[in-house]
């Protein structure tokens, strides 16, 4: 890929215009585009409908963006992530700006990007420090002007860890009422860690931390990202397969001592987790178990 080179009256870019792989498309993140951009005069640009998802970063300058019905302001170390599918225009200010930006996509893109939503990310965020941000659009661009053969494969290590830095700054619930109450919830996930063996439902947690159960369930999805059920669900399953792997118990011993009484019941829900039954499960770790002869 070259790089080209890019100037006019109102912008003076360096960009890498990428095309992946049917191998990278099929199965990875990929890119499409990747550059910088230093802004000559003020201007505003408007896209829709783009089959991909944007990231930029604003490394100097000022200006603007207009997404989904809301306006922005953007500044020095303001990021931006959104949805290209849907109508946005940016520009630069008086005080012309400068950009750092990739173009990206995945079969599993729109699944990650609703989950950021889900999570409470900003379509404008300003990380504490943008530094690590700029080092992983730097290694994209650097591999995008590669020969590596394997690039493909090094760039989706990439958008792979931008996307995990972008996702650390997701997190936003809703404020919590008090801190008592958020402190209860945080003693709730405790207590379901030791004693999972037990008899748990989201009513019984209410009545015994004092909680409404409907706010109990509204603050634990907020505050970790899950159900109350699902993250019961989850420890009971993990404890499961640690004796799935390395006990010879019974697939009802085991259910019994997860806190579930119905073996039909415990197969069905870790079959939902993990995609097997508890017995295939057992049957794909242990089949090459070394042997003493």
């Amino acid at each position: 890929m070259s790089t080209n080179f890019f100037t006019n009256e109102l912008v003076s870019s360096n960009r890498i215009i990428y095309t992946p792989s049917e191998f990278a498309r099929t199965n990875l993140l990929y890119l499409q585009e990747i550059g910088t951009l230093k802004a000559v005069s003020p201007h505003m640009s408007s896209r829709t409908n783009l089959a991909s998802y944007l990231f930029f970063l604003v490394t100097d300058g000022s200006g603007h963006l207009t997404y989904e019905g809301s306006s922005y302001d953007l500044n020095k170390g303001d990021c931006v992530f959104i949805d290209c599918r849907k109508p946005y225009s940016q520009g630069s200010s008086e005080s012309l700006w400068s950009l750092k930006w990739c173009h990206f996509s995945g079969s599993n893109l729109h699944g990650i990007y609703n989950k950021y939503k889900e999570r409470g990310g900003y379509d404008v965020f300003h990380p504490d420090d943008i530094t690590a941000y700029e080092c992983q659009l730097n290694e994209i661009m650097h591999l995008a002007s590669s020969d590596k053969y394997t690039r493909d494969i090094h760039i989706y290590d990439k958008l792979s860890s931008l996307i995990t830095l972008i996702m650390d700054e997701s997190w936003h619930p809703d404020p919590l009422p008090s801190p008592t109450q958020k402190r209860n919830v945080l003693e709730i996930k405790d207590y379901i860690d030791g004693h999972y063996r037990e008899k748990l439902t989201l009513e019984g947690l209410s009545e015994m931390f004092y909680i409404h159960k409907s706010y109990l369930a509204r603050c634990f999805k907020e505050q970790f990202g899950v159900t109350v059920t699902v993250y019961i669900n989850s420890v009971r399953i993990t404890k499961a397969k640690e004796q799935l792997r390395f006990t010879d118990k019974s697939i009802e011993g085991i259910a019994f001592d997860c806190g579930i009484d119905d073996q039909n019941y415990f197969a069905r829900i870790f079959k939902k987790v993990e995609g097997v039954s508890p017995r295939e499960y057992r049957r794909m770790w242990r089949n090459n178990k070394t042997e003493k002869r």
